[in-house]
């Protein structure tokens, strides 16, 4: 009896890989192998990259609510325990923004809590 392989199923799995590789460079996109290795790590990168995202962000709008917040006399941390002790829930990221695009505002919520 003669061995089945099925190749439609192996080609298309190859297919697939070369498919998300085009437009690396060299061998990368078009040896099967090597488009293989160098896109799984790429989607390694591209999972953890997701999770820095959202922490660079808090970074930045911790920073930028900071900087705010010194400028009206108080420090960061006092701010946001004095906003959770009035029951003020704003995030960082509405915090941040209001502290860039709306100043005055951010400043008469600075001038209620302190």
């Amino acid at each position: 009896m003669p061995r089945s392989v099925n190749a439609v199923a192996s080609r298309a799995r190859r297919k697939k890989i070369l498919k998300q590789a085009k437009g690396f460079y060299g061998k990368r996109k078009n040896v099967y192998t090597v488009a293989k290795n160098v896109l799984e790590k790429g989607l390694t990168y591209s999972y953890v990259g997701r999770k820095l995202k959202k922490r660079n962000y808090r970074q930045l709008w911790i920073a930028r609510i900071n900087a705010a917040v010194r400028a009206e006399g108080i420090t960061y941390s006092e701010f946001i325990h004095k906003l959770s002790e009035k029951k003020i829930d704003l995030n960082r990221k509405v915090l941040a923004d209001l502290a860039m695009n709306e100043p005055a505002t951010f400043k008469s919520l600075v001038a209620s809590v302190k």
